[in-house]
């Protein structure tokens, strides 16, 4: 068994225009500061890196390497959760995600998605150059609209859907398969990829593509309801990432899972600060231990209550206090007995047949 990494955090929620979160320099003294020794980085944010200098100059990256390191702190991923948003995207989503992308593919659907999909593989070489083995990105949704069966779907609706979300996905896949890099997908509401079922259906239709993996994130389990502890026995093997974020869901007389339109903190669902809500994180770790987890437990802080100042101070000293440094030898090792065939046979009765 190998010991969890960390504690990482992703600079998406921090990032801002005022100092010291306007540059990677200035969020990397506060993270330091904060007790971190790693940051997952937003790919979409120029504040904090240009994605496709990364993938072009290794010069580039040993300059970000070396920001990092004068602070103490090491690249755990690179994320690209807003450009993976719209390598699929329904069109009921076309105007809000514009916002995702540049100027020039605005009101141009297609030309977006070529831009999404040009993202994710100079992603895919930025990570090799930051000598990385995987990356975290959302799946995009085609069928969000859709989830509620009424009016019921046609025939061949999801099958279909599910199909096109294949077909462009696995370039991309095999993109990251030539550079060294797992693409690991967020399973989120409002992702076609949002359970254990959505992802076996997209699994099965990239032919199990050994890059096609899970970014493992607890909340988004705990407001569907679904266990969060058997997802890991379930999916261990596809687990590479993995998100320390927490929640709570109470659902009430008057609202539940969807929410009611109402802002987060009046949701029945709200993300809240590591510790403040109902995820069991002990468990976690240690079903991460006992799995050979080898990534990096990394915060994402998102809460409807707690200052962030707090929450990221925090969130580092939980992550850091519930790593399990894993045993080199067996608790018991100081009574056991050495291999002996003989002895074993005798044991079982069987001393008689020994020759046989």
């Amino acid at each position: 068994m190998r010991t969890l990494k960390g504690p990482g955090v992703f600079l998406a929620q921090f990032a801002a225009d005022d100092p010291p979160f306007n540059t990677l320099d200035g969020l990397a003294g506060w993270a330091a500061e904060k007790g971190f020794a790693g940051v997952q980085i937003p790919t979409w944010d120029s504040r904090v890196i240009d994605l496709e200098r990364a993938a072009d100059s290794q010069d580039y990256v040993d300059e970000i390497t070396g920001t990092l390191a004068r602070h103490g702190l090491v690249v755990t991923e690179l994320a690209s959760h807003l450009q993976g948003q719209l390598v699929a995207l329904h069109p009921a989503f076309d105007l809000p995600a514009d916002s995702f992308a540049p100027a020039a593919v605005h009101r141009n659907p297609a030309a977006r998605q070529e831009w999404a999909v040009r993202q994710l593989h100079l992603a895919a070489t930025a990570s090799r150059r930051f000598g990385l083995d995987r990356h975290v990105t959302f799946s995009g949704t085609l069928l969000w609209p859709y989830l509620y069966p009424y009016p019921q779907w046609p025939d061949g609706l999801i099958a279909e859907g599910f199909d096109e979300l294949a077909r462009r996905w696995r370039p991309v896949l095999d993109h990251f398969d030539a550079e060294g890099v797992d693409l690991c997908y967020e399973i989120h509401p409002t992702e076609d990829l949002h359970d254990g079922l959505t992802f076996e259906m997209f699994l099965a239709r990239v032919d199990n593509h050994a890059r096609c993996n899970i970014m493992y994130d607890p909340s988004h389990l705990v407001l569907q309801s679904i266990d969060y502890l058997a997802y890991i026995d379930h999916y261990h093997e596809r687990i590479r990432t993995f998100h320390v974020k927490d929640a709570e869901f109470r659902p009430t007389g008057k609202t539940g899972a969807y929410g009611g339109y109402q802002p987060w903190i009046s949701r029945a669902g709200r993300f809240r600060s590591p510790g403040d809500g109902q995820v069991d994180f002990a468990a976690i770790f240690a079903k991460l231990a006992a799995y050979d987890f080898d990534g990096w437990a990394v915060l994402e802080w998102e809460c409807a209550l707690k200052h962030p100042e707090d929450g990221a101070r925090e969130g580092a000293r939980f992550i850091r206090d519930h790593i399990i440094r894993v045993a080199e030898r067996p608790f018991d090792d100081f009574v056991k007995a050495d291999a002996d065939r003989a002895v074993n046979r005798q044991i079982l009765g069987l001393q008689a047949t020994l020759g046989l």
